[in-house]
């Protein structure tokens, strides 16, 4: 990707306690690109994706979308901003059906303005219908319109994990976060994904993914960036970074030099 970077990671620093969990790490991802983000468990993957998305403060660095700096902005802020996520354990509203789930993604970005608010009495149901029509679109495009009114606890595990990224996209992200986004699906289901991924990309939304799925990751990002002990050991297209020696240690450990 050559285009002019949406988001800059720069020197962002995160400990707890005695532990650094990221370690003055940098990077950027363009509008458009599907950026990934790997390392072994316990590499700072998750921290760094909550810090971008306003659920922990950082130490040390910023991570700018658009040039506005997220990391000082509260949650809900930095979805205003234009900041999205998908969680590691899904987080849904059980006691809410589909639709509504992703209408309550959407409520940051429907809510009227003061002169709407002053002047104009039926503002409120406009908004309300618009922002139904966009839900059933993201729905329709996630594959879930014919589930529109089931809740979450019926739906099988994979298609809660659409719901979850369905939610995310009404909130109309310029960044989208996806942690561990196809965990626990089958392989058919895994590509799918990838296929709902690409096509979100294609309009123009910079897109962090953390996987542990090595195949998933390789054949979907445009460049990876590999975390360690919370330091970026490598970065850069699939195949430079699978063939890194610094990577194949940390996911393999160190070759026995014993005998050598």
């Amino acid at each position: 990707m050559t285009a002019e970077p949406l988001v800059r990671v720069s020197s962002l620093s995160k400990s707890f306690g005695g532990v650094r969990a990221v370690d003055h790490v940098s990077f950027d991802v363009a509008a458009g690109e599907v950026r990934g983000l790997i390392g072994p468990n316990g590499a700072g993957k998750t921290t760094l994706i909550n810090i971008a998305s306003g659920f922990l403060k950082p130490d040390h660095g910023s991570i700018t979308l658009g040039g506005q700096d997220l990391v000082r902005l509260r949650p809900h802020d930095v979805a205003r901003a234009g900041a999205a996520r998908t969680f590691q354990g899904i987080r849904l509203f059980r006691s809410l059906t589909a639709l509504e789930n992703v209408l309550v993604g959407a409520h940051g970005v429907t809510r009227g303005g003061l002169p709407e608010r002053l002047f104009w009495r039926g503002w409120e149901r406009a908004a309300a219908a618009g922002a139904r029509d966009e839900a059933l679109y993201i729905l329709e495009r996630v594959g879930l319109l014919d589930r529109r009114n089931e809740r979450p606890g019926s739906l099988p595990y994979g298609d809660q994990r659409r719901l979850e990224l369905a939610r995310a996209l009404a909130s109309r992200p310029r960044l989208l976060l996806l942690d561990e986004i196809v965990a626990g699906m089958t392989r058919p289901e895994r590509l799918e994904i990838a296929a709902l991924v690409r096509a979100i990309a294609a309009t123009q939304v910079a897109m962090i993914v953390v996987e542990h799925d090595m195949e998933f990751v390789m054949a979907l990002c445009h460049r990876v960036a590999v975390l360690n002990f919370g330091q970026l050991i490598a970065d850069g297209a699939p195949e430079s970074v699978t063939n890194n020696p610094a990577v194949v240690a940390a996911y393999l450990g160190a070759p026995d030099t014993a005998d050598a």
